[in-house]
């Protein structure tokens, strides 16, 4: 432990210290982690060189003094677990946003706050630990790679909603209305699902998924049919099928079928 003229702080001379707060110093000063303890009525504060490195030019060296009218910024971002911490019960605070003062000005730091009591010889909370860790950055969830879908649907409205839902879903979207033209996107864009109406004017949907998986064969195939499974029961390819009309929960759940999943992590 550093050797400190106590006499020079605000706690007084360290033999005249109860027992608690002897142990609750040395904790902190000993600490490599950054700590700081707020002791008594008058919030007497001891904190140690790396809480001190941490907040910057607003402190000066340990062990410090009295809570100024600014709060600390541990005490400031965690005040309700401080103040859980004085009714006796511990806290731990979560990504905690810290205002800092850096030589170049100020900056906000992350920080997982733990805050502890410690109770004097008669059991009474006299004063809070608090330790502070800085949050580990959370890990970008991978997303799943976002599906081409090409939508076949005549009924103009109706290709317009679909397509604006699947693009709010975050699907790469084109919408056509006929089955001809339909060939001719499949034949300049590579898609992973043919959405289509199963009556449509000219070819019908069967025959332009079969065309479209002759050049495409790794293509999933959607029907919309609003006649029932009728025009789909000799059908020799792999498909699903919507019954019109469905819903928007359907929708999802079919395409939530499609999706590749996410890559896993190394």
């Amino acid at each position: 432990m550093p050797d400190i003229d106590w006499s020079l702080t605000d706690l007084g001379e360290r033999a005249r210290w109860p027992q608690p707060l002897r142990l609750a110093v040395d904790i902190v000063l000993n600490c490599p982690c950054p700590m700081l303890l707020v002791w008594g009525a008058d919030r007497v504060t001891v904190f140690n060189d790396a809480y001190a490195a941490l907040a910057g030019l607003g402190h000066t060296q340990a062990p410090g003094g009295k809570v100024p009218a600014l709060w600390p910024a541990p005490l400031a971002a965690g005040r309700d677990g401080y103040e859980q911490a004085l009714r006796g019960e511990p806290a731990r605070l979560a990504r905690r946003p810290l205002e800092l003062v850096r030589p170049h000005g100020p900056e906000r730091l992350d920080c997982d706050l733990y805050f502890t009591p410690v109770r004097d010889e008669q059991d009474a909370v006299r004063g809070v630990l608090c330790a502070l860790a800085r949050s580990a950055r959370p890990e970008p969830t991978p997303a799943a790679a976002a599906l081409r879908i090409l939508v076949v649907e005549d009924n103009l409205d109706s290709q317009y909603l679909v397509c604006e839902m699947l693009k709010a879903f975050g699907y790469h979207t084109d919408g056509v209305a006929h089955g001809e033209d339909a060939l001719t996107r499949l034949a300049g864009a590579v898609y992973d699902v043919l959405f289509s109406d199963v009556s449509l004017p000219g070819i019908s949907g069967v025959e332009l998924a079969r065309r479209a998986l002759a050049a495409q064969p790794g293509l999933k195939v959607i029907f919309a049919s609003g006649y029932g499974d009728a025009l789909l029961r000799h059908v020799e390819f792999p498909f699903i099928s919507l019954q019109k009309p469905y819903d928007l929960d359907q929708l999802q759940a079919t395409l939530a079928q499609l999706t590749p999943p996410a890559p896993s992590r190394p």
